[in-house]
């Protein structure tokens, strides 16, 4: 790969504007500034390095991974990850530049990886990782025998590139389950426990919209909270869905599992659908005054319905997913190649994603581990949700996080083509267009990219 041909690429990546829904997805409305920094000096030491040489490390994250209190500074976060490495490495400062949201850090990553000026320690997240991979000898090797089985194999599936090189330490992932209203499924005739709602949604998507209109059909209500989310889920578990990962090729029309899941999707939004934007005022106040009975959720939107629906007291959360597993967020740590503190960025990362590290960063921020030996932690494995009906949201999500396939590639094109299919689902979902009609004007749209 000449660095020409990918100049060229990262010039065009870094100006693809980054769909509102894709930045939500692990962010919270809540977040502070979007950057901030903190450095730290250094205290007794319990590591054998203690004499080392003085170095100074840099490390960019994005939303709240849950590294240090920095990163909410109203919440009460009882593990700082930041000085516990401090203090055991009194050698290292570490410097905390954190943004708001993943697409500051998106353009920043591209703008930067190649050139230089990038942090000894970059987070990527799952959407763009994909692209990142395009870029791989540009970070350095992870890889190391002692690392083997320490991630879910769809994390490291996912950050290998073809030469057989890791080049991304796994932090968290966003695996889904089904959140949902009891006192509606009651009202609906339908089992409501969660062990009940798990089995009445277990199998595929048809499955899904079957119960579906029975919901619909029982009360004449809308079964689901938005076409946005639904597809996200849909077109997240299609692979390839848009872009062929060899070629870089647009192959969203050519692709006939896209155009099906559009069909299936708009087909039962008529009577299933809210018919209310994701992120919209109205459809955060769905989730408080009975718009809607389910809602797909991975770990970080449990804050999202808690924040937003207080009152309610129905809210629960059923062990299933259509089609077996879906995994909507989560990152990496990267060490860019030609950074100035390789081996120690490495030692960091490692040490950040380390089973032991991932369950503070769960207990401090709520991001889901991505390391197996975790979900045994009691701080994961005996967490549950006051909120939801005190489910076991520790043991329920390692189950969801399991039954994860590996992401679907994402290319330079991704945000274009899936921002053309989900403004057709707008049109469909709020009536100013049939579903063919729309579908040709996303198919305009899509022609006209690149």
């Amino acid at each position: 790969m000449t660095f020409s041909r990918r100049k060229t690429a990262l010039g065009l990546s870094a100006g693809v504007a980054i769909l509102a829904l894709t930045v939500a997805g692990c962010s919270s409305s809540d977040d502070p500034e979007p950057s901030t920094s903190a450095t730290g000096g250094a205290m007794e030491s319990t590591s054998p390095d203690a004499n080392a040489e003085p170095v100074t490390l840099t490390l960019a994250t994005f939303n709240t991974p849950g590294y240090n209190s920095i990163e909410q500074p109203d919440a009460d976060y009882e593990f700082d990850l930041i000085q516990e490495y401090m203090d055991a490495n009194p050698n290292v400062t570490i410097t905390y530049d954190r943004k708001a949201e993943s697409g500051d850090a998106r353009t920043n990553f591209f703008a930067k990886l190649g050139p230089g000026g990038l942090a000894d320690v970059e987070m990527v997240e799952v959407d763009w990782m994909p692209e990142v991979m395009q870029y791989s000898d540009l970070l350095a090797d992870l890889t190391d025998p002692s690392l083997d089985g320490r991630w879910l194999d769809s994390k490291v599936a996912d950050a290998t590139d073809k030469d057989g090189r890791l080049i991304g330490a796994g932090t968290d992932v966003g695996p889904q389950a089904v959140c949902y209203r009891s006192s509606l499924f009651e009202e609906a005739g339908m089992a409501s426990d969660p062990a009940g709602v798990a089995d009445l949604l277990d199998g595929d998507w048809a499955n899904f919209f079957d119960v579906g209109q029975q919901y619909f059909d029982a009360t004449g209500k809308a079964f689901f909270d938005s076409t946005g989310g639904i597809w996200q889920g849909m077109i997240n578990q299609i692979d390839p869905a848009y872009e062929d990962a060899d070629s870089g090729d647009i192959i969203a029309l050519d692709n006939p599992e896209v155009k099906a899941a559009y069909d299936q999707l708009t087909a039962a939004s008529k009577d299933q659908s809210t018919h209310l934007g994701q992120w919209s005022e109205d459809w955060f106040a769905g989730m408080q005054n009975d718009a809607f009975a389910v809602m797909l959720c991975p770990p970080w939107m449990l804050g999202v319905i808690s924040g937003s629906a207080a009152d309610a007291t129905d809210w629960n959360i059923a062990n299933v997913y259509p089609n077996g597993g879906g995994n909507w967020g989560g990152s990496w740590l990267t060490v860019p190649e030609n950074g100035a503190n390789v081996d120690e960025a490495k030692k960091l990362a490692d040490w950040l994603t380390a089973p032991e590290q991932q369950a503070k960063a769960f207990a401090n921020a709520g991001t889901y581990p991505s390391q197996p030996a975790a979900y045994e932690d009691p701080l994961v494995a005996s967490a549950s949700n006051a909120f939801f009906n005190d489910a076991a949201t520790g043991t329920i999500f390692a189950d969801r996080a399991q039954a994860v396939l590996p992401s679907p590639y994402k290319g330079t094109y991704y945000f274009q083509v899936n921002t053309a299919i989900t403004d057709a689902l707008t049109r469909v979902d709020d009536g100013t267009d049939a579903p063919d009609a729309s579908w040709d004007k996303a198919v305009t749209d899509i022609n006209n990219i690149g």
